[in-house]
């Protein structure tokens, strides 16, 4: 058997030793690599994830206030319409400007800040019908105000025209005399009802009217409901138009059951029939 120098088996076992050392380098840095990769992909597909997640909620956000501009439009067409107010300021009836991006949401061509610029869009003009409908709003409670307190209509429910406005043969002197108001007669206890919203201003006796209800209803006008049987409001009442108030009857200067209605513009007494005939509002 021969035998190698000292130096020579030194060599070789320094060259095997690196080569070895080098193989293992090689699989450790393989393998970091590996890993490094696994959790790069793994931190994409979760950023994808969180991505899709995110566009599938902008998209639903958006969808909702498409739909909520919708029905303010469809509400403010209705107002509109029950207002019987031209279009014009508050035009409801075009349908709202709707747009976006068609891809599917598993296509990311396009960006989160799109839904963004659609999100503020649908905002500002969801806040744009907003306004415009408490204006409406409140032009139709106005409007409902103005309607209420309209003089206009008969006095009772069930009776007919007995006795008209200006000059007249008194039932109980038998002379010429100023009346005014105009009659209504009817049945006794037969109903007596507002002709317009207001304030009862008198509810009591007083000479020659008996039982009277007296009412003030802005803008100048005043009504008084003579002769009643009984008075159905007191002093400070707020009545609605169409209201009952009292009773037909024959108290005071009276010949049988009636009411005498009389109409006072801005103090002085006016002919109450172009009242009774106008339509109400």
């Amino acid at each position: 058997m021969l035998a190698l120098p000292l130096a020579a088996v030194t060599l070789i076992a320094l060259q095997w030793s690196v080569k070895s050392g080098h193989s293992l380098l090689t699989q450790d840095v393989s393998k970091t690599w590996e890993q490094t990769l696994t959790a790069q992909q793994l931190e994409i597909e979760n950023t994808r994830n969180e991505a899709q997640s995110k566009l599938e909620a902008l998209t639903l956000r958006v969808a909702e206030l498409q739909a909520r501009l919708v029905r303010l439009d469809a509400l403010g067409e209705r107002m509109t319409v029950a207002a019987k107010l031209e279009h014009g300021e508050f035009d409801f009836s075009q349908p709202p400007a709707l747009g976006g991006p068609s891809e599917e949401l598993d296509n990311h061509n396009f960006e989160v800040a799109t839904f963004m610029d659609m999100i503020d869009e649908l905002s500002f003009k969801i806040e744009d019908r907003q306004h415009q409908l408490q204006t409406l709003e409140a032009l139709m409670a106005n409007q409902k105000v103005e309607e209420s307190i309209f003089v206009a209509g008969r006095p009772i429910t069930k009776g007919y025209l007995s006795s008209r406005y200006g000059r007249r043969t008194d039932p109980f002197s038998g002379r010429v005399a100023w009346h005014a108001g105009v009659d209504f007669a009817g049945k006794d206890g037969s109903d007596i009802v507002a002709v317009a919203a207001g304030v009862v201003t008198w509810s009591a006796e007083r000479y020659g009217y008996g039982n009277l209800v007296e009412i003030n209803h802005g803008n100048g006008f005043t009504t008084r409901y003579a002769h009643c049987k009984e008075n159905l409001v007191k002093i400070g009442d707020v009545v609605k138009k169409g209201q009952l108030i009292a009773l037909m009857g024959s108290s005071g200067r009276s010949t049988g059951p009636h009411v005498h209605f009389e109409v006072y513009k801005h103090g002085r007494a006016v002919d109450p029939a172009s009242y009774i005939r106008r339509a109400s509002r």
